[in-house]
């Protein structure tokens, strides 16, 4: 296809969708994660929500803790494929007590949070 009949077809489409749907395309979204996870309690489904953990390294965490209960959020670091450097991207979503109440969600990007770039500023 040539550029000119691209560029047709998609104004054809979004007239077609409406005005709406073009918006809704560039609306941005970011995950937001609120609460906490209980590194002694919470199961792999639960440490999963973590940012940046996936199912096996939960898995590595309940392994883990069967063996020893963590005594300090600091110890995570001493599970494989937990560096320094996660564990301060994990510790505000880290307990050792009480109930496990993290929630990830998907939350539109408020127009202050969008840099010049148009990338997302992270909080």
């Amino acid at each position: 296809m040539s550029g000119r009949v691209m560029w047709v077809a998609a104004v054809l489409g979004l007239l077609w969708l409406g005005p709406g749907s073009a918006q809704a395309a560039q609306a941005k979204t970011r995950t937001q994660y609120t609460g906490v996870v209980n590194l002694n309690e919470a199961t792999v489904a639960q440490l999963d929500l973590l940012p940046g953990v996936g199912e096996k390294a939960a898995q590595r965490i309940v392994t883990w803790r069967g063996k020893r209960a963590f005594k300090r959020i600091e110890e995570l670091v001493r599970v494989k494929g937990f560096g320094k450097k996660q564990f301060l991207k994990l510790k505000p979503y880290l307990t050792l007590q009480g109930p496990t109440t993290l929630k990830v969600e998907k939350v539109p990007v408020r127009a202050d949070e969008i840099l010049i770039t148009g990338s997302v500023a992270k909080h």
